[in-house]
């Protein structure tokens, strides 16, 4: 991993993704949403502020645990600019972000569970399908593979062509 001198304040993108690890298109999207920010050199260069590294650190790996971006950019909000997240800040935001992943997990769970109960054919005809219709939500309204219809006409507008009885994907 190349060392960037200490006298180096500001990183260009190719150095801030061989120290972060990350691919420069990552960076470039990063800085897009918000996650980070640059300067640009009258040359039109982005550079970077050293803090970077940790502000890209703290991105990554609040995405390994399956935090939206958008979770992660409020959080980087909070902090006063040119401010790098801190230990304190991981353990507070962590720490918050503890009861939606426990429920994320239970809800996968939830899925691996009930995956054999699936036939996997994408019609939808059993009475309650586990995967695309837990606890049976639509089971009051329509049955089998008429769901997956009646999700695509809502988009449509509705015409005299539609008032015969909508064709299924797959047999009930």
């Amino acid at each position: 991993m190349p060392q960037i001198p200490e006298k180096i304040h500001e990183l260009t993108v190719g150095q801030l993704a061989a120290r972060s690890g990350a691919a420069v298109s990552a960076l470039h999207f990063y800085e897009s949403k918000g996650l980070i920010t640059s300067r640009r050199t009258s040359g039109n260069q982005r550079r970077f502020s050293r803090d970077a590294l940790r502000r890209v650190a703290f991105v990554r790996a609040a995405q390994r645990v399956g935090i939206p971006l958008a979770t992660i950019r409020e959080a980087l909000a909070e902090l006063p600019e040119e401010r790098t997240p801190t230990e304190e800040d991981w353990a507070r935001l962590s720490a918050s972000w503890r009861s939606e992943l426990d429920e994320r997990i239970k809800q996968l769970n939830r899925l691996r569970d009930h995956l054999t109960d699936c036939i996997g054919c994408g019609c939808l005809s059993l009475d309650t399908c586990v995967l695309s219709n837990p606890d049976d939500v639509f089971g009051e309204r329509l049955t089998g593979s008429r769901l997956l219809v009646e999700r695509r006409d809502t988009a449509a507008p509705k015409s005299a062509s539609r008032a015969r009885e909508p064709e299924t994907e797959c047999c009930d």
